[in-house]
């Protein structure tokens, strides 16, 4: 029997959010630092977030390893926190699902039991698979909890889905959400459009993942003629990891991109503009400019110099911050002030009890 989702949380995801994607605070000798992680938590609910995404790409995947095994406690910590905030019934959890069919449906069956509503399913590491075998496992782990998509762009490990792959994945009945991030118009467009030619186009929420293009992604109207239809779909959030630092921000400038829609593209010109800067941004702390080998470490980076980490450290030491990525990050704090958010996390620092 199929899991669904809880009436808020199903409106919250078609609404359209911020979905921060998690990352992991670890101490020097490679430990999970759990007050830092529970703190990190903190923040994004402070920060005014719908939803965390946990045990993603940004939470490193080795905290599946036999030798780690943290991928179950990172969850609980989450959760925990979300239930103490008393925000349980409108914060949407999302577990990041991975693997073969038999390791996604076991971490779908986990993340159900600790109270997660949706599971981002990753087909990174199965390039190899067909669409057949691909839409099979998505309807396995689909029984046993509500499914987020996940378009993962091929520079990080993810492969090619074509129009046909993404039809049929949405015609599975409990797929509510879909993450774009091909880092690619053509392919984005294509995801859409069989999004938009599907029956149940209204049953799913689009959010972007596409750093390169977040607030484009989020003032863009994409629309089709299907079968002599007039459809229109729009990314209505984003489930990020661009998200997980300078979130305050993010949080204010979805609700600035929800105003200028709802108010005749007022101020549509400056939401541009602001995206230009986010963009930049972005390719520095996802160092894109080395094919998004310093990504975590650029998050941590951002994090420790605000206080919420303690160092930049990740579970493979060979991740660590590219030659010239900590100067290219003082270069961005210093063009736009006005994106990132120091000020509010020092005073969440000095309320929040460590």
């Amino acid at each position: 029997m199929s899991y669904f989702l809880p009436p808020t949380i199903k409106d919250n995801l078609h609404f359209g959010t911020v979905i921060p994607a998690h990352p992991l605070a670890l101490h020097a000798d490679s430990t999970l630092d759990e007050c830092r992680q529970r703190r990190l938590t903190r923040y994004y609910l402070a920060c005014g977030v719908g939803g965390l995404a946990v045990g993603v790409h940004t939470t490193q995947f080795e905290i599946r390893d036999p030798s780690v095994r943290l991928l179950e406690r990172v969850l609980q910590l989450a959760k925990e926190e979300v239930d103490h905030a008393g925000l349980t019934d409108r914060i949407i959890l999302v577990a990041g699902i991975v693997g073969p069919l038999e390791q996604a449906v076991e971490e779908a069956k986990l993340a159900r039991r600790l109270g997660y509503h949706l599971g981002l399913l990753s087909n990174g590491g199965l390039g190899y698979w067909t669409n057949d075998e691909l839409i099979k496992r998505a309807k396995a782990v689909a029984e046993e909890l509500p499914v987020f998509g996940f378009y993962l762009q091929p520079a990080v490990g993810g492969r090619i889905l074509d129009y046909d792959f993404w039809y049929r994945f949405a015609a599975i009945s409990n797929v509510h959400a879909i993450k774009v991030a091909p880092f690619n118009r053509y392919q984005t467009l294509e995801v859409m459009r069989a999004v938009c030619a599907s029956p149940r186009r209204e049953d799913i929420a689009m959010y972007t993942g596409n750093d390169d293009h977040i607030l484009g992604d989020l003032l863009t109207k994409y629309q089709f003629d299907i079968d002599g239809q007039e459809v229109e779909k729009r990314f209505v959030g984003g489930l990020l990891g661009h998200w997980a630092v300078w979130t305050r921000k993010a949080v204010q400038l979805l609700a600035q991109v929800k105003h200028c829609l709802g108010h005749n593209n007022r101020d549509l010109d400056s939401l541009l503009a602001k995206g230009i800067g986010v963009t930049d941004m972005n390719a520095v702390i996802f160092d894109a400019s080395n094919q998004f080998k310093g990504c975590i470490p650029g998050i941590h980076e951002v994090l420790r110099r605000q206080g919420l980490l303690e160092g930049t450290w990740c579970l493979n030491p060979q991740e660590i911050l590219s030659l010239g990525q900590s100067e290219a990050i003082d270069r961005v704090y210093a063009m736009y002030p006005e994106l990132t958010d120091d000020e509010f996390v020092q005073e969440f620092l000095e309320k929040d009890a460590y």
